[in-house]
C-alpha cells in the first residue's frame, strides 16, 4: 500500500476520471467475480483516451463487521478502520483484476499524487471519520479531476428513502445544496448514502460533477462515459 510522496501525473491527452466504486458492488458477500470481469471490460473500452482512479468502499462486509464492534462497545474510530480494512482488501481484487493496466500500489492518501503511466489507479480508505466518497473528491481536488462516477447499488437519488416511502421520487439532476437538504449533514461509520454529507460538502466547495449510477447496469457507465443520456442523477 502506497505511503510514499510520488507524483501522479496523467498524460495530458487523456482525461481522468475518478470513480467512487461502492463495496457492496466488488464483494456483496463473497467476491463478485461477474461484476469485476463486466466492469474491467467495460474500463478497457476507453483506456486510449482516459484514466480511471478507481476508490474502492467497504460495502455491506464493512457494514457487517462494524455493526459486530459496535455490538461490544467498540470507539467509532475502531468501527471506522474496520471499514477502511476491508476497502483496502476490496481495493486489492479491484487491482489485480486490472492486471496489466493498474499500477502496482494501492493508493490509501489521497493527497499523494503517484507518478506512473498505468491507466488505472486503485485507491481505498485512509484514516477514521472519512469515507471512501470523501477519499475520492479529496483525491479530485489534488489531481484537477472536475468529474467523480459514484457506481453504487440504486438507480437514482430519490427526494426520500424509497425503503421507507413507496411515493419516493427519483431525481435525474439535482444541484449541491438540494442534495445537502436530503443526505444531512452527519457523518457515522457504516452510513449507507448515495454521496455522504461530508463529501458532498466538500464536492459542492470545489464545483465537482458527481454522476451517481447502478453499477449492477454497466451500459449505463458507459453511456455516461460516451457522453450520451444515462439512467441515473447528476449532482452539481
Amino acid at each position: 500500500m502506497l505511503s510514499l510522496r510520488d507524483n501522479f501525473m496523467p498524460e495530458k491527452s487523456k482525461e481522468t476520471i475518478i470513480i467512487s466504486l461502492g463495496g457492496s458492488l466488488v464483494a456483496p458477500g463473497e467476491i463478485d467475480l461477474g461484476f469485476l470481469k463486466n466492469f474491467r471490460h467495460s474500463l478497457q473500452k476507453y483506456l486510449k483516451e482516459k484514466r480511471f482512479f478507481i476508490l474502492v468502499g467497504g460495502g455491506k462486509v464493512a457494514r457487517n463487521y462494524q455493526k459486530a464492534l459496535l455490538e461490544f462497545g467498540a470507539k467509532s474510530a475502531d468501527r471506522d478502520w474496520m471499514g477502511i480494512n476491508v476497502s483496502r482488501l476490496n481495493a486489492e481484487v479491484v487491482k489485480q483484476s486490472f492486471a496489466g493496466y493498474s499500477y502496482e500500489k494501492i493508493i490509501t492518501n489521497p493527497n499523494i499524487k503517484v507518478k506512473t503511466n498505468k491507466d488505472v489507479i486503485v485507491g481505498a480508505g485512509w484514516k477514521p471519520g472519512w469515507s471512501t466518497d470523501y477519499v475520492s473528491a479529496l483525491a479530485a481536488k489534488n489531481n484537477k479531476v472536475n468529474t467523480i462516477i459514484n457506481l453504487t447499488n440504486i438507480d437514482y437519488v430519490y427526494d426520500k428513502n424509497p425503503s421507507e416511502f413507496p411515493d419516493a421520487k427519483p431525481l435525474k439532476e439535482l444541484d449541491w445544496k438540494s442534495f445537502k437538504n436530503i443526505v444531512g449533514d452527519k457523518w457515522i461509520p457504516g452510513l449507507s448514502m448515495p454521496f455522504d454529507p461530508k463529501a458532498s460538502k466538500l464536492a459542492a466547495s470545489l464545483k465537482l460533477k458527481v454522476a451517481i449510477i447502478n453499477g449492477k447496469n454497466l451500459e449505463r457507465l458507459e453511456d455516461f462515459l460516451n457522453n450520451k443520456p444515462f439512467i441515473g442523477t447528476i449532482i452539481q
